[in-house]
């Protein structure tokens, strides 16, 4: 096992960067996950680490060596990709055992491990099937374990559950932690899913536009993202954003109003008529009449409601400006789309962002590694 260090990383073509200025480590034996939407540069970074591209600029270490001009089949790294790229033709034993043969490990070692990587996995009964003949689930284990087989020191995982329904994700996602509990191999593994990336990480770095936006644990970056686009993208439902001019002590978003608390006033400094975008995540809303010293109305138009069971998503749309808004009710609230609903919302978990750059105003967020 070996930390993964990434130092000034940059990968252009042409005049397009995919990359830049790409720095963190990740230490022996941990689980960190890269987040972005398509195109940030996520799966870059890995095949950057793995030998299949070539930097631009930018140093790469695995442990304490530096590997950018070392062969991607000499690095000591295993990678699995989105599509698996299993060998049809061969049966699960000989797919689990390629690695080891390329490498010229003793027959005997090479059956000890496929046979204990298997059943790790629960795929022994399998070992003679080819991968047309097993389900998504099996084939993504069949990928793991050719990985694991290899006892590599490090793990690169290219959005490895994205194939599968949306069941069995829930369940290979718990495995794949129980599996790196019990192996302990530093991974670094890609994903689009914020949910993913919550539930997995040990760290999570967000890119976007090929820069890294914000490193941190899962919940502090929910807690206190540095700008906009960490804060919509990190949540599901993402943020709601809002659309507000300070004027008197109070957030105008259209005719409506939410009061600027001492401690935003304190922080921001606002002077009147600047604008802003107010951030408040779905839980921070609820149906109800009732304000108080933390909590204030805001009213809006019910347009769909998305069942979830004990509970109800519920779309809504502000009066006079262009935002809609998510926000939670009880499984059995008795909502009517085009009807209009007032809302609490909690001061305490408001988000101001500046209007242009989307920087994080308040409240102050952890910063970027």
């Amino acid at each position: 096992m070996a930390a993964i260090r990434l130092q000034d990383l940059a990968r252009r073509y042409g005049k397009t960067a995919a990359l830049e200025d790409i720095t963190f480590t990740v230490p022996d034996g941990e689980f960190w996950v890269l987040v972005g939407p398509s195109g940030c540069g996520k799966s870059t970074v890995l095949r950057l680490i793995a030998g299949l591209d070539q930097p631009t600029a930018g140093q790469i270490y695995l442990g304490d060596r530096l590997i950018n001009l070392i062969p991607a089949r000499q690095r000591d790294v295993a990678m699995v990709f989105q599509n698996y790229a299993l060998y049809p033709h061969m049966t699960v034993a000989e797919n689990l055992d390629f690695g080891l043969r390329m490498r010229q490990l003793p027959v005997s070692q090479r059956r000890q491990r496929v046979e204990a990587v298997a059943s790790s996995l629960a795929i022994d009964h399998l070992l003679d099937r080819k991968p047309p003949q097993l389900s998504g689930g099996q084939q993504q284990r069949v990928a793991l374990g050719r990985a694991i087989a290899r006892e590599p020191a490090a793990f690169l995982l290219d959005e490895p559950l994205s194939n599968l329904d949306a069941q069995l994700r829930d369940r290979t996602r718990t495995e794949l932690k129980q599996l790196h509990a019990r192996l302990g191999v530093t991974t670094l593994y890609v994903t689009h899913d914020q949910v993913e990336a919550m539930t997995l990480g040990d760290q999570v770095v967000v890119l976007d536009q090929g820069r890294i936006q914000q490193i941190g644990p899962p919940q502090a970056i929910y807690a206190q993202p540095v700008n906009r686009m960490v804060a919509t993208f990190l949540g599901s439902p993402p943020m709601n954003i809002l659309p507000a001019t300070y004027a008197d002590g109070v957030f105008r978003i259209g005719r409506q109003a939410l009061p600027c608390l001492p401690a935003v006033q304190q922080a921001l400094q606002p002077r009147d008529g600047e604008g802003f975008a107010l951030g408040l995540r779905p839980e921070a809303m609820q149906i109800g009449d009732q304000p108080s010293s933390r909590r204030a109305p805001l009213t809006a138009r019910l347009e769909t409601l998305e069942p979830l069971g004990r509970e109800i998503l519920a779309i809504a749309q502000l009066p006079e400006v262009d935002a809609a808004i998510a926000f939670y009710a009880p499984g059995d609230w008795p909502g009517q789309p085009g009807t209009v609903y007032n809302l609490q919302c909690d001061l305490a978990q408001l988000f101001v962002f500046d209007a242009s750059s989307g920087d994080t105003r308040y409240p102050p967020a952890s910063p970027t590694d």
